[in-house]
Order: C-alpha cells, then sequence, then structure tokens
C-alpha cells in the first residue's frame, strides 16, 4: 500500500511530501490523519531542526478530497465536516505552533485547505507553475485549516475578504507581490531543492531562537505592545541561556562563524 505522506531525513531536515499525486495530493482522512500524528511527534524531536512540507508530482495540494466528502454527505451524517476539529485544526495549531522553521515547496495548484496549509509555513517558495485558489466558497463553505488567521496577515484583511469570497487563482507572480510566496524560483524542478536548501539552512542555525522568534511574532500579531514586550522579555531569558547563544556571543567578539548545536 502506497504511504500517502512521505517522510525523508536529510541530517537535520525533514522533508514531509503530500503523496497522493493521482489526486493532486487531496486531503483524505489517511493523509490528514498521516500528517496530524508525524507533525506531533516532530514537534519534541530534537534531531529534526527544520521541516519541509512538499506535494508529489505536479500540484501541492488540491485541499479537500471532494470525492471522500460526498460519501460522507450521502451518509446522511450531523457532522459532515467533523474533520475540520478532527484533523484539520490540529494540523494547523502544530504547523503553526512547531518550534522550528518551516519551508513550504509549493509546486502547481495549492487549493483550499492545501493553499491554507502552505500559508502556514514560515517561508513559502513557488515557481512558475504556482498557483492558489481559496476554493471554499466555490463550495459553499467559509474558511478552514487556519486560514482565516493567515490570509489577513499576509496580505491585509481587505485581500483576504476578495481571495476567499471571489475565490480566483493567483498566479506566481502576483502570489509573490501579495507576500503568499516568499522566494520565486524559475524553474518548477527548482522548487523542491530550493525549499530543502533554505531549511538545511536554517537547520544550521539557532533552532531555540528561531522557536522564540515564530511565538513573539504571533503574540504580537494579535497582542498589545505590552503583550508583545512581555513576549520578548520570555524570549530572550530562554534564548539567554541557551549554549548556542553563549558560544555563538564568543565566536563574534573573536571573529569566528559561530557553530549553532540547536540548544
Amino acid at each position: 500500500m502506497t504511504e500517502p505522506l512521505l517522510v525523508d531525513r536529510t541530517d537535520a531536515v525533514v522533508t514531509l511530501t503530500l503523496n497522493r499525486p493521482q489526486a493532486m495530493n487531496a486531503l483524505d482522512v489517511a493523509l490528514k490523519e498521516a500528517l496530524r500524528d508525524t507533525l506531533a511527534e516532530l514537534e519534541t524531536d530534537r534531531s529534526c531542526r527544520a521541516v519541509v512540507l512538499a506535494g508529489a508530482g505536479g500540484s501541492f495540494s488540491a485541499g479537500q478530497d471532494l470525492r471522500e466528502h460526498v460519501s460522507t454527505l450521502e451518509t446522511g451524517s450531523t457532522d459532515p465536516l467533523g474533520t475540520v476539529r478532527v484533523h484539520y485544526n490540529p494540523i494547523a495549531a502544530r504547523l503553526a505552533n512547531l518550534p522550528k522553521p518551516v519551508v513550504a515547496a509549493v509546486r502547481g495548484m495549492a487549493a483550499g485547505a492545501g493553499a491554507s496549509l502552505a500559508f502556514l509555513a514560515d517561508i513559502r517558495i513557488g515557481g512558475p507553475s504556482t498557483s492558489f485558489l481559496m476554493a471554499f466558497a466555490k463550495v459553499g463553505l467559509a474558511a478552514d485549516t487556519g486560514a482565516s488567521w493567515t490570509l489577513p496577515r499576509l496580505v491585509g484583511h481587505a485581500k483576504a475578504v476578495e481571495l476567499l469570497m471571489l475565490a480566483e487563482p493567483v498566479r506566481a507572480e502576483e502570489a509573490c507581490r501579495l507576500g503568499l510566496l516568499t522566494r520565486l524560483t524559475d524553474d518548477d524542478e527548482q522548487v523542491l531543492p530550493a525549499a530543502q536548501d533554505l531549511a538545511a539552512r536554517l537547520a544550521g542555525g539557532p533552532t531555540v531562537a528561531y522557536g522564540a522568534i515564530k511565538r513573539q511574532l504571533s503574540i504580537a500579531d494579535a497582542g498589545t505592545l505590552a503583550d508583545a514586550l512581555s513576549a520578548e522579555a520570555q524570549a530572550q531569558a530562554i534564548c539567554g541561556a541557551t549554549a548556542d547563544h553563549k558560544a555563538a556571543t564568543l565566536a563574534f567578539v573573536a571573529k569566528q562563524k559561530p557553530v549553532f548545536e540547536g540548544h
């Protein structure tokens, strides 16, 4: 049986590949459960210092597997979107709060929940064929998988309303201009290697500090200046006690290149 999620480890980088290319990596229950549970394991895996999220074949992810969803609707279920609470919410929370960098290699189409997954990454790399489609309204649904939180932060409230309500595709160059993509390669074949190279660079950095930066920004986005200052004080107390901080400071004074061990 083909694994719905491929997990590849290269040094301190873990690449998670959505592996349903015949269905444009649509998210069925098996894939959602594998992604949710693997992310939970990576939270405390100290050997993993950066994560790459990718899709097999020519697409990132078409979002929810609607064929599977039709079967759920036809059963007369009183909670046909229970997958949001059981799968999508835990996946979104774990991606956003993962205490290490996440790089999305967005090749081809990222639609619906697939696009939402990409937006939860810290950095998104795309190529000429990359496009995003907030397809929820096309099937009579509102946003999920964190899109109502990530989109306004990436593109602003007004643009988020437009993308969610009009559900029109956003091509690669426009996505880069808007901030949906962080970087754009010249060749689709370079999307994954570029994402893995960047993840390897991040994996060699101060992992604890990266996790603290993610927490800081999350708090500052939704809070007051006082909240941000409190989060900064807490973060610096944690980072200041790390071996990485001490070693890097000594290296800086000695005019040497620091070596970060991730703790």
